[in-house]
């Protein structure tokens, strides 16, 4: 038996087209999830340069369709969120606790651009009659997922709309998380944050709810800079675009941190050029966080250092799915965690276009495709 499933590909040559992939029976480990929102980031964008076909999307929610026969506490019907950095569970990283950099099944950790060749169930998902690959293992810009049981978390709360959960499991994840696990940032602290985009703002909401003092957002938008005050931050910094390594808005982030500079700076842009910047913004013994991902070389002044900073760069926000993303939505029920604001605009599949050009135009803090 197998599902007709509508779907957004990679089509190889940059760019992407909507059609019709066919959908086997999951595997022994496998679940198919029926697609309800799967949001975008710009991940999804640039995979399009991978030069493969395969099916987008490595955000969702949506509900369990089919279960293989070894999966157990999952059900049919049950809502979940999907996670793109499955654990093992039994590997060196997964056992000292960094699941989300697991030896065997992370994408990003194998250097693989996001999908894992050779994975046991490829030939589950086929398009014009051809075994396709799922970008990040998931594919959820899909109305039909077929995904590992491990890259599935349940979903138990009852208030949460599906596009809400839709994003906690990237983006969400990625800006709270580089905050309270990686950053482990303290009451009373001074934070800025460079870039007020969906990641951006979920730092600042986790350094709020993480009890920081003040909140510095800096951003070349004026929209972002004020969305950003929703959501928690204290301050606001619009940056020239010229100002070289952010140098002269970090001068503005001591004058309001008592002439020293912050306790921790998050780069949240996604700009090679400004891969230091947060080194700029923190007090010496400051923490500089680079969250956004930055793989380019880069020049750094190693002066920027001085005295005794500390850089971090964690990947998606120190993730381990099954304690995270609870965690996360608890926080969504009480009223702390923000997620409907932050999902600006919903899109059928067909406009995928669309919602790509609003994301690169900064006209979103999130935007989310819908399925019937």
């Amino acid at each position: 038996m197998f599902i007709t499933s509508k779907a957004a590909l990679a089509n190889g040559s940059g760019g992407f087209v909507i059609d019709e992939t066919v959908i086997q029976e999951p595997g022994d480990d496998e679940v198919i999830v029926k697609m309800k929102a799967a949001g975008l980031c710009h991940t999804d964008y640039d995979s399009l340069k991978w030069k493969k076909s395969f099916v987008l999307g490595h955000e969702g929610a949506g509900v369990i369709y089919k279960t293989g026969r070894s999966v157990k506490g999952l059900t049919v019907g049950d809502r979940v969120i999907l996670n793109w950095a499955t654990p093992c569970g039994q590997c060196f990283q997964c056992k000292a606790g960094n699941e989300h950099i697991c030896e065997k099944n992370s994408p990003v950790v194998a250097g693989n651009d996001g999908y894992t060749p050779g994975h046991a169930h490829l030939a589950g998902t086929t398009w014009k009659n051809k075994p396709v690959e799922r970008s990040f293992n998931l594919g959820t810009f899909s109305e039909f997922a077929l995904v590992k049981s491990s890259a599935v978390v349940k979903n138990h709360s009852s208030k949460i709309s599906d596009e809400a959960a839709a994003i906690v499991g990237c983006g969400v994840m990625t800006g709270y998380g580089s905050v309270i696990n990686a950053a482990k940032v303290k009451p009373g602290a001074s934070v800025v944050v460079l870039g007020a985009g969906g990641v951006g703002l979920n730092v600042i909401q986790g350094a709020r709810i993480s009890g920081a003092a003040v909140i510095i957002a800096v951003d070349t938008n004026p929209g972002r800079l004020e969305m950003s005050r929703q959501f928690g931050a204290t301050h606001i910094i619009k940056a020239d675009r010229a100002d070289t390594g952010l140098l002269q808005a970090a001068e503005q982030v001591k004058k309001l941190t008592h002439g020293r500079g912050a306790d921790y700076a998050f780069e949240c842009t996604a700009v090679p050029e400004l891969g230091a910047a947060p080194l700029a913004m923190v007090r010496n013994a400051g923490v500089a966080v680079q969250v956004s991902g930055i793989e380019q070389e880069i020049k750094i002044d190693m002066r920027l250092f001085e005295w005794d900073k500390v850089y971090i760069n964690p990947l998606y926000g120190q993730c381990r799915p099954q304690v995270d993303f609870p965690k996360i939505v608890s926080l969504y029920d009480a009223g702390s965690l923000l997620l409907d604001e932050m999902v600006t605009r919903k899109y059928a599949l067909h406009d995928l276009q669309q919602a790509f050009d609003d994301m690169l135009q900064g006209k979103n803090a999130k935007g989310v495709i819908v399925f019937d």
